[in-house]
């Protein structure tokens, strides 16, 4: 049985990862911690283990494998680095760094350590995405032009940071707000399907105002790739709906992604005319934290590396910078 510590309890998706975690035989959560002792202590005693008063106390017991990071987002290198060398394997939920600088430099601990690393990056596992990859690598969509991709939901709208996650609100703790938050899952997908974007430029404002002036609630970018290619991305807490996520479009073919259904069409597949869904998916792939769990069990299953973590926090930052001086960064 494989031993897991929990350093951080702050963030949104520790519940869904709790469950998770309940859910397996094969790990078991022996110790965790947090800077607010009530919140340890509830969850220490959901998931009847100790509680430590020091967050070094997680790395240094040679009981624990891994450990699960669900900090606030500017503690990050403070546990990250440290539990690498002393060879436990991460979890780290996304984003890897508050900025650019320390995403790199954990990325490198990381990597040199040799641990397992994995973050939140779960939507390249759906199968539609997949999909589209296999697609945009095997050329259907012949010369392709224009990509974009949307993350959206009404977090600010509902208040679903009001309380418990009022953190993620303010960017000197989270280090962005909705577009970063949200964003970020398109970025990744963006990158997986297309690399490393040249330059960048991006529109970020606050709308409703519930979480004061420095949060922003939505933003949308422009991201130009060295083939040509221009993708425009948005990330928002103040979208009702977000039905069409995802479009493709090229001199051969078309796709987008409409209620996490895939439509195609392309002059190199038979029966993609672009009307029905499109049927021949891969099969969805795990939840990014289950695709862990799997991983410390000895599955070869895949990951996203600690490089690819931070280079996302490369372009995030250079996107806020480009909103900010409204102008163009080359990457």
């Amino acid at each position: 049985m494989k031993k897991i510590a929990i350093a951080g309890l702050s963030h949104i998706h520790l519940p869904d990862f709790v469950r998770r975690i309940k859910l397996r035989s094969s790990v078991e959560v022996v110790a965790l911690w947090d800077h607010d002792c009530n919140l340890a202590k509830k969850y220490a005693l959901e998931l009847n283990c100790k509680s430590v008063s020091k967050c070094d106390a997680l790395w240094r017991d040679p009981e624990v494998d891994a450990i699960i990071v669900c900090s606030e987002t500017n503690l990050h290198k403070d546990i990250v680095p440290f539990a690498a060398t002393a060879g436990k394997h991460l979890f780290v939920e996304k984003p890897l760094g508050f900025a650019a600088s320390d995403a790199l430099e954990m990325a490198k601990v990381v990597e040199k350590s040799g641990v397992l690393f994995q973050t939140g990056y779960f939507m390249r596992g759906r199968s539609p995405h997949m999909a589209l990859k296999e697609m945009v690598q095997s050329g259907v969509f012949g010369k392709i032009t224009r990509v974009r991709h949307v993350n959206c939901h009404c977090g600010s709208l509902g208040g679903w940071f009001d309380t418990d996650y009022r953190w993620m609100t303010n960017p000197e703790i989270a280090g962005c707000g909705a577009f970063g938050d949200l964003g970020t899952h398109s970025l990744d997908i963006l990158m997986w399907l297309f690399g490393m974007p040249e330059s960048v430029t991006a529109d970020i404002a606050v709308v409703t105002g519930r979480y004061g002036d420095k949060c922003d609630e939505t933003g949308s970018a422009l991201l130009r790739f060295p083939d040509g290619m221009v993708a425009t991305m948005s990330g928002a807490w103040v979208d009702l709906i977000c039905p069409i996520t995802c479009e493709v479009s090229g001199t051969e073919g078309f796709a987008y992604i409409r209620n996490e259904e895939l439509f195609v069409k392309s002059n190199k597949l038979e029966n993609a005319d672009g009307e029905t869904p499109w049927k021949n998916l891969p099969d969805e792939l795990p939840h990014a934290f289950d695709l862990f769990l799997d991983a410390l069990e000895g599955k070869n299953v895949p990951l996203v590396s600690a490089s690819e973590a931070a280079q996302r926090n490369v372009v995030m930052e250079a996107l806020y910078r480009a909103a900010a001086s409204h102008s163009w960064i080359t990457l």
